[in-house]
């Protein structure tokens, strides 16, 4: 069958400033490290874009002028950030959608919802989506503990991403942890702390591509080896970005074998909770799944890991989507979006 051809894009990329070398500012050259910003850039190179980078920091001027001063067909946007706050990403969006300019990844309310872990949470269970009980506290609050929660609990930073904040010490098994690792949170992130029941099962991480029709991916898993002491059963910092670390405990990512049923309730899970949350283009959703196969959502991830080899696209791959197909295709879905009636 022959292909169609892609057509040529002017596209602009958004990257955070810390992630930019100053020997390398458009991403063009070659890296011994993974990263994401060159694994995109150079598929949407490869694919016949023309690309340029703008980075962000903590001024909206630049932003501004850089696509008023070239506009782009389209904003890849791969900011997680701004001015070091995680819980202004939505803030980049709504600048983008103020100034009508398309842009890859989910809008402002979505990156809202998912970014309070405590939001994103209530409104799944209000649509009667599995969550683990929680309870937030709030700094400078006094510690109420509400007798409803069950021990133990796993303590994390109410607006964190990718497992900053989870350790080991994060799984408290009485009131004194529990109050230990929230002064912890308060103390070094400044931002409320969230305590939610630890759920024992297989961790799971679902990607989901599209907006009006979804494409579920393979299932993703992280397997806690075994060894003589007791190891990690966390996706804890160190769990996801510390190669040797991981070798120490006998950790392992892969794809997860799941029973065809069960697996159905997962994707159909999986989709709910994209559209409850109004993610957009891309995202993956971490879950649980118990022994009984009960499933419960951790966290929801607008515009996650997309570098070559990470979870999101190893699963578009097995899907039998290669890497600048999947890059591909997230652009497709922004600019489709773009023609959808307001709603």
């Amino acid at each position: 069958m022959k292909k169609t051809p892609v057509k040529k894009l002017r596209i602009t990329a958004i990257v955070e400033q810390a992630n930019m070398l100053k020997e390398d500012p458009h991403f063009e050259g070659k890296t011994e490290e993974p990263s994401m910003e060159h694994d995109v850039l150079k598929a949407l190179r490869r694919l016949g874009h023309e690309v340029t980078v703008l980075p962000v920091f903590d001024s909206i001027e630049p932003i501004v002028e850089g696509v008023e001063k070239n506009p782009p067909d389209l904003v890849f946007n791969l900011a997680e950030q701004f001015a070091n706050d995680r819980r202004h990403d939505k803030n980049l969006a709504g600048l983008l959608e103020m100034m009508d300019i398309p842009f890859t990844g989910t809008g402002s309310v979505g990156l809202m919802l998912c970014r309070d872990k405590a939001l994103c949470k209530q409104l799944l269970a209000t649509w009667n989506v599995r969550v683990p009980d929680f309870r937030v506290f709030p700094v400078g609050r006094p510690l109420k503990i509400p007798r409803r929660l069950k021990f133990p609990l796993v303590v994390k930073p109410a607006y964190g991403d990718g497992s900053e904040g989870i350790s080991n010490a994060s799984l408290v098994k009485s009131e004194e942890e529990l109050k230990e690792r929230v002064a912890i949170i308060h103390e070094r992130f400044t931002q409320d702390a969230i305590a939610e029941e630890y759920v024992e099962g297989r961790e799971i991480y679902v990607g989901v591509l599209g907006n009006d029709r979804l494409t579920v991916l393979p299932p993703y898993e992280v397997r806690f080896g075994k060894s003589e002491e007791e190891g990690p059963v966390l996706a804890t910092y160190r769990v996801k970005w510390n190669k040797q670390y991981r070798e120490k405990w006998k950790i392992e990512f892969g794809f997860a074998e799941v029973e065809r049923k069960v697996w159905a309730r997962i994707a159909d899970t999986c989709r709910r909770a994209y559209r409850i949350l109004q993610l957009c283009d891309y995202a993956r959703i971490d879950l649980r799944v118990t022994a009984e196969g009960k499933i419960y959502i951790l966290e929801a991830n607008p515009n996650p890991d997309i570098t070559q080899g990470e979870e999101m696209a190893e699963s578009a791959r097995k899907a039998g989507i290669n890497y600048k197909q999947f890059i591909q295709r997230i652009v497709s879905h922004a600019l489709a979006r773009q023609s959808l009636p307001s709603t």
